[in-house]
């Protein structure tokens, strides 16, 4: 496992939970989002309405479970949270629906990953908060409607792309999740210290953010294993020493890189072309989807590498980050 997976472990649920912020004030960056949420679950409740669908997309690990909690505690509304995979038939979703309550909230995670039949019940249900069910098969074919509570559904994916247009086109609201910058990343950090008992410095906050990668999920990981370092030493407060010795040990690099994006980007620095995801594929022992979805979203996004048509470049920006010269490599 790689400590900057941006992916959540299983085994991190449990204290995910209990360092997540509890309301809007606490809930660190994404202001517009933040400001955008405020007024619209102020104009429902003052109309006595449920809130309109929202769709969150974004990097994994930048928080939208959590924003997810946090509009349901806004609108005194029940969670009722699923991820997309588990929902195989539209049987599947048509008795969670069925089972909702009047201004309810169901959050559907990976929403992407919802098969057709399943989404295809969703677009009544969206629109008209009705279930259209077909009973039987060929002339003695059957519709039955049902009528459903009027509820908010919140949709999550990091692959907005994949949705389908007619899904998409049926979210009130969308939202996308940025990353955060180094002085956020350093707020969550001593937030999540002071709940975990063990204070963080702001020099030591700052330095696990410029290595967290724009992301709090790293971020708090990081944090949490910088405190078992402090533990085993009986350290009583988490310094700026500490922090870089054990963010070294754990092969986090200045910038948030470990060994698998090093040798990415020297594969790319090397070559001295654009490389298909194929190559990068082959060269690295690494699949494609490992590649394209969790190694390059970063490394794009902070301009170290390009996506071309002809496959990937590497940037002037990764030969300052490694240190090498455009001229070592002529």
């Amino acid at each position: 496992m790689r400590i900057v997976e941006v992916e959540k472990f299983e085994f991190e649920e449990p204290q995910e939970k209990s360092l997540r912020p509890d309301n809007f004030e606490q809930y660190i960056g994404q202001e517009k989002i933040k400001k955008n949420l405020k007024i619209f679950i102020k104009a429902s409740q003052k109309r006595g309405e449920c809130l309109d669908h929202a769709l969150l997309f974004g990097s994994a690990g930048l928080g939208k479970t959590t924003l997810a909690n946090i509009i349901a505690k806004s609108m005194e509304a029940n969670l009722k949270v699923i991820s997309a995979p588990t929902l195989e038939k539209g049987g599947d979703l048509a008795a969670i629906l069925t089972n909702l309550n009047e201004h309810d909230i169901l959050f559907i995670d990976e929403i992407h990953r919802l098969s057709t039949s399943v989404e295809e019940i969703l677009y009544t249900a969206m629109e008209d908060f009705r279930l259209d069910i077909v009973v039987g098969s060929g002339p003695a074919a059957n519709t039955i409607k049902i009528d459903l509570p009027k509820f908010t559904l919140i949709g999550a994916t990091t692959r907005a792309g994949m949705l389908s247009q007619p899904l998409r086109d049926r979210f009130g609201m969308q939202f996308r999740l940025e990353y955060y910058n180094h002085e956020e990343l350093a707020q969550i950090v001593r937030l999540a210290s002071d709940k975990l008992n063990k204070n963080c410095n702001v020099e030591s906050s700052l330095e696990i953010a410029r290595r967290s990668r724009g992301t709090p999920r790293i971020a708090l990981r990081l944090l949490k294993r910088i405190r078992d370092f402090a533990e085993v030493d009986d350290i009583e407060k988490i310094e700026l020493e500490l922090t870089k010795f054990a963010l070294n040990e754990l092969g986090v690099n200045e910038v948030g890189f470990d060994e698998l994006d090093i040798r990415f980007l020297e594969l790319l620095i090397k070559s001295k072309r654009a490389l298909g995801l194929s190559t990068l594929s082959a060269s690295l022992s690494e699949d494609e989807g490992t590649i394209e979805y969790v190694i390059e979203p970063y490394l794009v996004a902070n301009g170290y590498i390009q996506k071309t048509s002809k496959g990937r470049i590497s940037t002037a920006k990764a030969y300052e980050v490694l240190k090498i010269k455009h001229s070592n490599l002529i």
